[in-house]
């Protein structure tokens, strides 16, 4: 093969696809919609209340009123006075939105019942803040039931959450912190990205090719260059679009996130501490938490968690991700390219594409369990497997993965790459000057074997 023509096609494929209106559209609009959709997301989760309701309350049990105090969202009534029908049917009229009917005390069982009725169903973060109030009156009146002196605060006592650290601990001896649900966000990002970009791109290359094939384009092109040489350039020009395109979404999308975070940043210093933490856990007065420390509790799992970030081996996985995403899109556009040379529209692709989706879809499902456990036997398998190694091994990285096993599924890896370099070429060679057929696996095989 001729490198200075390959060179030349590699130009020229970079350069059609980036000047089209198409990539400069997605270019653009990909990370706007993206930052926009997760900065809104954030918004609205921290902007949604629900609007005030008034409860009417009917307490046979006379122990939970106390416990329903109002707040932002609900405002209580004791109704005990008025019969129970009489507000059930009368609601508007009374002004309520909805009325909490609580049983009396079953002594035996040391519990009660309750029921809330409305004309409208309840929002779930109003339901789980009632419950919540009526839970902790339920559990007051039992300890208080046993008559034990300084009950209730030995039971505050006793309960605690215990919060697991995770370290790692280095050859030389150091401690490093790891988190595991960092470790495993990290992972699934990682995994879906190069899924993403293998198949996005991979499709690209087979979709040039039908182009060119179905205007007959190629027929001129294949007159001057070899039809190897011209895969190659198509593959590996597409290539340079998407790491082009890779990179622009990467800077847009930093900007948009980075201005969009400063803003909601500076709506969250202006919250309430107390309210920030009821609009997050929806329980209310009730469980009486200390806002303070439960804003300090979080500080340290955030710190925890960037502290996780920073520990993780980023040379490692960067070096890793390029070259697995090189390798695997190469190895995956090379196929895409043989089943493009073999057809003339999209849709006759189907039959053909169903030997290449297969392993990409099961890599793609073993990479969102691999961060469960990154070390058993099908997540270690599916890393070393070449059709789905490139998504697999990057999905355990952050968990650690020695070396000898990277080096090994990379091998692999570009062995597979070359030799199915060599039968698309084959079959590419082949199929792009035939029309007028539909092409089946047998017709594969016999291009194959074509000298």
């Amino acid at each position: 093969m001729n490198l200075h023509t390959i060179g030349i096609i590699i130009r020229r494929e970079y350069l059609n696809k980036v000047k089209k209106k198409s990539f400069l559209v997605t270019t653009l609009l990909v990370p706007i919609l993206v930052a926009g959709f997760t900065i809104g997301m954030i918004f609205m989760v921290m902007n949604t209340k629900e609007k005030t309701k008034n409860i009417a309350v009917v307490d046979k049990s006379t122990i939970s009123m106390p416990y329903l105090t109002d707040n932002e969202i609900i405002h209580f009534t004791d109704c005990s006075e008025i019969p129970l029908e009489d507000l059930k049917t009368n609601l508007e009229e009374r002004g309520y939105d909805g009325v909490l009917s609580i049983s009396e005390i079953d002594t035996v069982a040391k519990s009660f019942s309750a029921d809330i009725y409305s004309n409208k169903p309840f929002g779930m973060e109003l339901t789980e803040n009632v419950n919540n109030r009526l839970n902790q009156a339920m559990e007051d009146y039992r300890v208080a039931s046993y008559n034990i002196e300084g009950l209730d605060e030995i039971m505050k006592e006793i309960k605690e959450n215990v919060k697991l650290r995770s370290f790692t601990i280095s050859s030389d001896g150091e401690e490093k912190v790891s988190e595991a649900g960092v470790n495993s966000m990290v992972s699934m990002i990682l995994g879906i990205v190069i899924f993403m970009f293998v198949t996005l791109f991979g499709g690209m290359v087979m979709t040039a090719v039908i182009e060119e094939k179905s205007s007959r384009i190629v027929e001129v092109l294949v007159s001057s260059v070899k039809a190897t040489e011209l895969m190659f350039g198509k593959i590996i020009g597409i290539a340079l679009v998407a790491l082009t395109q890779f990179l622009l979404w990467i800077l847009l999308g930093g900007v948009i996130i980075g201005a969009g975070s400063k803003f909601l940043g500076e709506k969250m210093m202006d919250m309430d501490p107390t309210a920030l933490v009821e609009s997050v856990s929806g329980t209310g007065d009730a469980i009486q938490m200390d806002a303070i420390s439960v804003l300090a509790s979080q500080d340290n799992e955030l710190g925890m968690a960037l502290d996780t970030l920073r520990n993780l081996p980023w040379a490692q996985i960067i070096i890793a991700f390029v070259v697995f995403f090189v390798f695997g899109y190469l190895l995956y556009a090379s196929l895409f390219a043989a089943v493009g040379s073999a057809v003339e529209n999209e849709g006759d692709t189907q039959q053909l594409q169903i030997p290449l989706t297969i392993p990409l879809m099961l890599a793609y499902i073993i990479a969102l369990y691999a961060f469960k456990a990154p070390d058993s036997s099908v997540a270690f398998w599916g890393s070393i497997f070449p059709f789905t190694s490139p998504i697999v091994m990057i999905a355990r990285i952050p968990f650690g993965v020695p070396t000898w096993e990277l080096i090994l599924s990379f091998v692999l890896l570009a062995l597979t790459f070359c030799l199915c370099a060599w039968v698309s070429a084959k079959i590419y060679k082949v199929g792009i000057l035939m029309y007028g057929k539909k092409s089946t696996f047998k017709d594969l095989w016999n291009w194959l074997k074509q000298k």
